[in-house]
């Protein structure tokens, strides 16, 4: 009978030597889970490397369907599947929910921390960055408070929050200017996502709520789209610019060109036309006009001795390596590159995708000088409404139905998993049956107050610091009414 111990060594000598072949491998650091990362992930799966995905957030998220969370046609869950979810077929990768911030070249080693503030310290021999961009507010931060953009989850919610939320106080408010400053909002940006949040706001307001409210007639909203260019969808083609703006007008949006916003505060926004300044009274304000690429653009370009333009972006070379560096590499939103690519999904793709191979090759040996990257424009589209979208594909005009199909087949196909195609397909489908159905309107009472909301005396056209609160959690100012340490005890 054989004994057991031979083979007992046998197994641990097989450990070791997996171990130090584990240890020995090229380690590849992706910074990123958005569309650039995850593809280059993909590109490297039967690569002799270990890959690591590091993002602050656990999933990875289809930014083009933002706005039809915030507007109530989808669930997050349907564009937001988790990170670990989609690579999870990929045995030598791994995730880490981390946010990046510091990056060490000379040691190669990428600094983050945990969600519990742990240091997490992710040594490198190939480092990947995938950071993408956030909103721009023209040197104007603070009015994120008040016009807040969509680039994340957090920021569809509190969107639909707030324009959900709108209607509600609008209906409980007694003052007709109270409720036209309630049902007045304002998209600030004219690009393919101020289109489609101005569309699907009319849709809201004509189709989907007016059998719902008592006391307000929701076709009364007013929807303004302002744009500082002369044209809406500025880069797509003069006929379907044209045909964008004549569908939005028949909806009911009022479209402002050459127009661009000045000043703005919790109930207002102030804007500089043909016409001059006028001040719009409106309580919500979407902003959709500019993007700032991630700060760790500016991390790489101190720690290379280089600059970022003034939309923060990184200049790499043609292969998307760092200027003297071929052992960093930057993809998607936040590079600029000599030909100056659109800060579009598909451009982040096709480079990670390039990323993906090239360290795949010199990870296996092969240092021939590679091609540069190339971006294949597979086309422009954008949606104006139900059974209306407007798509530019190699040169082909198409609008109306056509080109709301095609714009569903190509948003979906992009989409991760079956299951969630499926949904999407699902909700659009009935949707457009039923009326506009809006199966996803869930709020949050709190994310629909700003912090100057005002109570039912005051004037609208005071600056809101000079009025008082009426948000129901706020504490009264002069102490009447203020519940006692025992009730407060009681209520936590």
């Amino acid at each position: 009978m054989r004994s057991s111990r031979p083979y007992a060594m046998e197994r641990a000598d097989d450990v070791t030597e997996n171990d130090d072949r584990r240890q020995s491998r090229h380690r590849v650091v992706i910074v990123g889970g958005g569309f650039g990362g995850v593809q280059a992930a993909k590109a490297l799966r039967h690569a002799d490397v270990d890959v690591t995905v590091v993002d602050r957030t656990n999933h990875h998220l289809f930014q083009p369907l933002l706005y039809q969370v915030a507007t109530g046609i989808l669930s997050p869950g349907l564009i937001a599947p988790a990170l670990r979810r989609v690579l999870k077929k990929q045995r030598n990768a791994r995730t880490l929910l981390a946010e990046v911030g510091d990056i060490d070249l000379e040691n190669k080693i990428v600094h983050a921390s945990a969600p519990d503030g742990q240091h997490v310290a992710l040594p490198y021999d190939t480092l990947i960055v995938a950071g993408g961009a956030t909103h721009a507010y023209f040197g104007h931060p603070e009015w994120a408070e008040h016009a807040p953009g969509m680039k994340t989850i957090e920021d569809a919610r509190l969107l639909r929050s707030r324009i959900l939320g709108a209607y509600e106080l609008a209906e409980v408010a007694t003052d007709p200017a109270e409720q036209r400053a309630y049902m007045t909002f304002v998209v600030v940006g004219a690009g393919p996502t101020g289109v489609e949040v101005a569309g699907q706001l009319s849709e809201l307001a004509h189709h989907v709520l007016p059998k719902e409210y008592r006391t307000i007639d929701t076709r009364q909203a007013r929807i303004i789209l302002l744009d500082g260019a002369p044209a809406v969808l500025p880069p797509f083609a003069a006929r379907l610019q044209r045909y964008t703006k004549r569908t939005l007008e028949k909806k009911g949006v009022e479209i402002r060109l050459d127009t661009m916003a000045t000043d703005m505060d919790a109930d207002s926004i102030t804007v500089k036309g043909p016409q001059g300044e006028e001040r719009i009274v409106a309580r919500t304000k979407v902003w959709a006009a500019g993007v700032q690429a991630s700060p760790l653009a500016e991390t790489l370009a101190k720690a290379t001795g280089t600059e970022v333009d003034g939309a923060g972006r990184l200049a790499v070379d043609p292969d998307c390596s760092l200027p003297g560096r071929r052992d960093v590499y930057a993809i998607g939103d936040m590079v600029s590159t000599i030909d100056h690519l659109p800060g579009v999904a598909q451009v982040a793709m096709q480079q990670g995708t390039y990323v993906g191979k090239l360290v795949a090759a010199r990870a296996a040996g092969d240092d021939t000088t590679p091609a540069p990257f190339r971006y294949f424009d597979k086309g422009s589209m954008a949606t104006i409404g139900a059974r209306e979208a407007v798509a530019d594909v190699r040169g082909l005009k198409f609008t109306g139905i056509l080109g709301y199909l095609l714009w569903c087949y190509v948003h979906v196909m992009f989409l991760i998993g079956w299951g969630n195609r499926l949904g999407t397909l699902f909700n659009w489908v009935r949707s457009l049956r039923y009326a506009r159905f809006r199966g996803h309107r869930l709020i949050s009472v709190t994310a629909s107050y700003d912090e100057d909301v005002t109570d039912e005396h005051h004037n609208l056209h005071e600056p809101a610091e000079h009025r008082s609160h009426v948000d129901p959690r706020a504490r009264p100012a002069d102490g009447r009414d203020r519940p006692s340490q025992q009730e407060r005890s009681a209520a936590s």
